[in-house]
């Protein structure tokens, strides 16, 4: 392998990364919304609850994508250099 394809192997592995840290998060919110929702019965930590639940979602949902745009960008991009440009633009 030469330098270029060793670059863009370490591209794609840094957005696989990228798209688990977005998961872990995301997960987090959505355990911490449902330990809320279970074990507390005041209406304010239930509203907190639900919206720790959509937070995660949209989370989850919104690194997916970015996930997918970027690795679009970097299959098509000539050059690792060009796609690491792009990606420091999103």
């Amino acid at each position: 392998m030469n330098r270029d394809e060793l670059a863009t192997v370490r591209t794609h592995l840094a957005n696989e990364r990228t798209l688990l840290a977005y998961i872990r998060t995301g997960l987090a919110f959505l355990a911490g919304g449902i330990g809320m929702i279970h074990l507390t019965s005041f209406h304010s930590y239930l509203t907190i609850g639900w919206s720790l639940i959509c937070g995660g979602t949209a989370i989850i949902v919104l690194g997916a994508r970015r996930f997918w745009i970027c690795r679009r960008r970097i299959r098509s991009s000539p050059s690792p250099l060009v796609a690491e440009k792009e990606e420091k633009s999103l």
